[in-house]
């Protein structure tokens, strides 16, 4: 890679940061289609192991674009571009969604009442659910699971509906599903 393609990876993180409205990982699928399917810089199972080891390990959520940063930085040939890799996803993640975020919720916490501001708060909703669902099916649809494993799609459905409808506590749900992970039901 030469510095003309590490700006534009920068550039790139630094516009999905303002998409990235609920998190990061809502514009997992505009990741995937620059990353792995426009510029080659990654393989499906870099990026998806990016996702996976990130989640699983402790810490903050937006772990994985250090690691997709970090292999794009690998492929292109030593640990330095890595690191380089890390600096510029990072970057270009966090620092106007940051900027942005702060501001933001200044301006919105000192006019809560305006009619405007409820209203943007309710219009968000659906884009964030939206973005959330092309997330879980770019990542399912790439391991070929979504037809095969309907039972993991059922209970997906059941824990959203009990999260949305009932005040179960979200901690409740995920004991739920270590316990039938544990004994293999999952």
């Amino acid at each position: 890679m030469n510095w003309g393609d590490w700006f534009h990876l920068w550039l790139h993180y630094l516009m999905l940061s303002l998409l990235s409205i609920g998190g990061a990982v809502s514009t997992l699928p505009d990741m995937h289609r620059y990353l792995v399917d426009q510029q080659h810089w990654l393989t499906d199972a870099q990026f998806n192991a990016s996702i996976a080891i990130a989640q699983a390990a402790p810490g903050p959520n937006v772990l994985f674009i250090a690691l997709m940063g970090w292999n794009v930085g690998l492929n292109s040939g030593s640990m330095w571009a890595g690191l380089l890799g890390v600096l510029m996803t990072m970057s270009g993640i966090l620092l106007p969604s940051t900027t942005l975020t702060y501001m933001a919720a200044r301006w919105g916490h000192e006019n809560r009442d305006l009619l405007g501001v409820r209203s943007f708060k309710l219009a968000m909703t659906p884009i964030v659910i939206g973005l959330l669902l092309a997330t879980g099916w770019i990542m399912a649809s790439s391991h070929n699971i979504v037809a095969r494993d309907w039972p993991l799609w059922l209970l997906s459905a059941a824990c959203a509906f009990m999260v949305w409808r009932t005040s179960l506590h979200l901690l409740w749900l995920l004991a739920a599903g270590a316990l039938l992970g544990w004994f293999g039901l999952v």
